[in-house]
């Protein structure tokens, strides 16, 4: 095979007419077929170029064709293959990104100090600092031995990075060095301006000084920007490589630790399972905290709500359906939103309300400048998979649009920190009730998850603080729970057409203060269940603003945040998992109100 020659060079030089260069060398690379990248800047050309002599010996014959670029120079390896994948001509502000205005290397740079020269000092051990301007991850395969690494991840962090430096080093020589010299070309005038008074860029960076002295006084190889990654004091390339994932260069020593897989992880970027869904949960945390900073209700804005009508209202007027529909609305009240043109199509078009309408049609009835009450958005994440999101739901915190609350709910927050997917929640817990919730990643998995609920497997164990002593310490309530909703939209215990239910109850604790701490067990899925039930019992739930004991009911639907809260925490909840169908238990930490419990952990398996 024959060999590859790799040229490496730059200079700074002013270059008119960038554009018309890159294309013209742009076309000439690809029909010579060399790969590699050429950076051109009206400050000068950088490159990293391979391909057969014969065709880089023509591409510098056009480079040297150019003003000022008469004695351009570059350093040569060899390989026995292509070490680019492409061909790139780019255009960029600098060839070298520095950020820093008013250093121009074309102008003036610190004094070179040759590689031979470097060397000469290095044998007489003359006191010098020797200072690696690169990065962190190139220092990593090797550098000179003692030399004091500038610290950075990328070269616009050095001029940070310089402030940091001792003030003493001011006063003493330093030799600046890179892999080919073109970042002491700016590194050196900007820390002389910095008042370092005796600062030295070694010529050509460590490949000149590989093709010069060998590997004299330098441990290690030299980082490099192509896939030949790292290249020993002879220019060969050695074998180490760089992870896919972080980019670190990695030795053969870390090339075979059991935590490097090829494209996907090194010992330097590998986490546990455990690790990685931290890692994800944090993020989505800081996506919560920016999705409800501020609660997207607190803007005021002009909701719409929908109006279907019915079958029952073919042919009748839009005042009879509006009617009909909303039914704890006046005619009156209609009338009046229907003259102000609150009352509208989907086009958004006012409509009056002697208008014959035809079933199925929707309105829009506009409320202007809503503002939605606070919530709590302390959402937090328990588990995260490619199926399911656990999590553990805050208080006040409707799951749903509905009421005064269309902007200010779970869904929304969901659809936002999760978009384009869609969460779609399993089930339900109460605007007022806390604790673990789980929300299916897509529509499939939700229908795997969904019939659980719907056939009783999914095994739900509830906190509850209660007022009153219940007789026995083991108990089971079974009083049947109305259908409809009444007031406040709540439901109530109903002998004759209720819907039959079920809830276990445990004492855990009897408090001195009268209260008694529950273990709730709904067998059923009635909405408000256990609540309906304590109340019935006659120990309601602490806090609990609607359902105050017997049938008496109170009048706050949403807790306000600040308030007292709803003493009833969803705690556990067991089921079949419907990716991996094997059983699994999450738990969510219990709240104050209801001091230690026997398992307090984020989730558990089983």
């Amino acid at each position: 095979m024959s060999k590859v020659s790799n040229i490496a060079g730059y200079k700074f030089v002013t270059l008119p007419d960038i554009r018309a260069l890159r294309t013209r060398l742009l076309t000439l690379c690809k029909v010579w077929k060399l790969k590699g990248t050429i950076l051109l800047s009206v400050e000068g050309i950088n490159l990293f170029v391979a391909g057969e002599q014969e065709k880089i010996d023509l591409l510098l014959a056009e480079i040297r064709s150019l003003p000022g670029l008469e004695d351009f120079q570059v350093k040569v390896s060899e390989t026995d293959h292509q070490p680019f994948r492409k061909m790139l001509v780019r255009l960029k502000r600098e060839i070298i990104a520095f950020g820093v205005e008013g250093i121009n290397p074309a102008l003036r740079t610190s004094p070179k100090l040759a590689a031979t020269e470097l060397k000469g000092w290095l044998d007489e051990g003359r006191p010098v600092t020797l200072l690696d301007t690169r990065n962190d991850y190139e220092v990593k395969l090797g550098t000179f031995k003692n030399a004091m690494a500038i610290g950075v991840d990328a070269f616009r962090d050095f001029p940070a990075a310089v402030a940091k430096l001792p003030p003493e080093l001011k006063e003493q020589p330093i030799v600046m060095f890179c892999t080919g010299g073109i970042r002491c070309e700016k590194a050196g005038p900007f820390m002389e301006g910095q008042g370092f008074k005796k600062i030295f860029q070694l010529d050509g960076g460590i490949l000149k000084y590989f093709e010069d002295c060998g590997g004299a006084h330098y441990d290690g190889e030299c980082f490099v920007f192509d896939q030949r990654v790292g290249l020993d004091p002879s220019l060969q390339e050695t074998d180490s490589t760089q992870c896919f994932r972080c980019q670190t260069p990695l030795t053969e020593a870390e090339q075979a630790d059991q935590r490097y897989v090829r494209g996907q992880s090194c010992p330097f970027c590998f986490k546990t399972p455990a690790e990685q869904m931290a890692q994800t949960i944090a993020r989505r945390h800081e996506a919560i905290r920016r999705a409800f900073t501020p609660l997207p209700g607190s803007v005021p804005y002009d909701n719409f709500k929908p109006v279907n009508v019915p079958e029952s209202c073919e042919g009748k007027t839009l005042l009879d359906a509006l009617c009909a529909v909303v039914k704890h609305l006046s005619p009156e009240f209609w009338l009046a939103e229907c003259e102000r043109g609150l009352v509208m199509t989907r086009q958004h078009e006012a409509v009056s309300a002697d208008q014959i309408v035809r079933m199925g049609e929707r309105f829009l009835h506009k409320f202007p400048n809503v503002t939605e009450p606070n919530v709590n958005g302390e959402v937090q994440i328990l588990h995260e998979d490619e199926a399911l999101i656990v999590l553990n739901k805050p208080a006040p915190l409707p799951m749903h649009a509905g009421g005064r609350f269309y902007r200010n709910t779970l869904q929304n927050l969901l659809n936002e920190v999760y978009h384009p997917q869609k969460p779609f929640p399993a089930h339900r817990l109460d605007a007022n009730t806390t604790g673990v919730l789980l929300v299916t990643r897509t529509r499939h998995f939700a229908g795997k998850l969904q019939p659980q609920f719907a056939r009783g497997e999914v095994q739900k164990t509830y906190l509850a603080l209660v007022n009153g002593q219940p007789k026995d310490n083991a108990f089971v309530c079974n009083a049947p729970i109305s259908a409809e909703s009444g007031e406040l939209g709540s439901r109530s215990v109903d002998h004759e057409g209720g819907l039959e239910s079920s809830t276990e109850f445990r004492v855990i604790r009897r408090n001195p203060d009268g209260t008694v701490l529950l273990e709730a067990r709904p067998l059923t899925g009635r909405t408000n269940q256990i609540r309906v039930h304590c109340a019935h019992l006659g120990f309601p739930i602490c806090g609990d603003g609607a359902y105050l004991g017997g049938d008496q009911l109170g009048t706050t639907q949403t807790l306000a945040v600040g308030a007292g809260p709803l003493c009833l925490h969803a705690w556990r909840v067991k089921f079949v998992h419907p990716l991996t169908r094997l059983p699994v238990e999450f738990v969510a930490p219990a709240p104050v109100w209801a001091g230690c419990v026997e398992t307090n952990q984020a989730t558990q398996t089983v």
